[in-house]
C-alpha cells in the first residue's frame, strides 16, 4: 500500500477502537485501540501478500507474457521484436531485501511492462536473456 493509504487506514482504525470502546482515556478504549490496530495489520498483511501473488510473467517462444492485478487483472504481452531495452532498477527497500524490478520499454510507451520483487540474480537472467532475444527477432524485421 502506500503512505498515504496506511496512514488515513492507521488513523481510521484507530478512532474506530477508541470511539467503540468507551473513549481515549479509558482502558476499554485502549484495548479497542489495540484490537483496531491488531485488525489493521492483519488486514495490510493479507493485502500485502495477495499483491504480491498477483503478479506472474510467462516466457513464451515469440513474446513475454506479464500479467497482474488483485481485483482487476491486466496482462500484458511483450513480443520480444518490440523491446527496445530491458532495464533492471532496486529502490532502497528492494536492495534491503535483495530483490529487482525488470522493466522493458517498447517504442509504445503504453505499453512498457515490469515484473517487481525478482531476486537480483533471476532478473539479470532475465535482462541477459530478454536483450538476447529482442536483438534476435529484432534483425529479423
Amino acid at each position: 500500500m502506500r503512505k498515504a493509504e496506511l496512514s488515513v487506514a492507521a488513523v481510521i482504525a484507530l478512532v474506530a477502537g477508541v470511539a467503540s470502546a468507551g473513549g481515549a482515556g479509558s482502558v476499554p478504549g485502549m484495548i479497542g485501540a489495540v484490537v483496531g490496530v491488531a485488525v489493521l495489520g492483519a488486514t495490510l498483511l493479507w493485502l500485502s501478500l495477495r499483491r504480491y501473488r498477483a503478479w506472474a510473467y510467462q516466457e513464451r517462444e515469440d513474446d513475454l507474457m506479464v500479467s497482474r492485478g488483485v481485483m482487476f487483472r491486466r496482462m500484458s504481452v511483450v513480443p520480444y521484436g518490440r523491446m527496445q531495452f530491458v532495464d533492471v532498477t532496486a529502490g532502497p527497500a528492494e536492495r534491503i531485501f535483495k530483490l529487482a524490478t525488470v522493466k522493458l520499454h517498447t517504442a509504445a510507451a503504453a505499453s512498457d511492462a515490469r515484473i517487481p520483487g525478482l531476486e537480483r540474480e533471476e532478473a539479470a537472467r532475465l535482462r541477459d536473456h530478454l536483450a538476447e532475444l529482442g536483438e534476435a527477432r529484432a534483425a529479423g524485421l
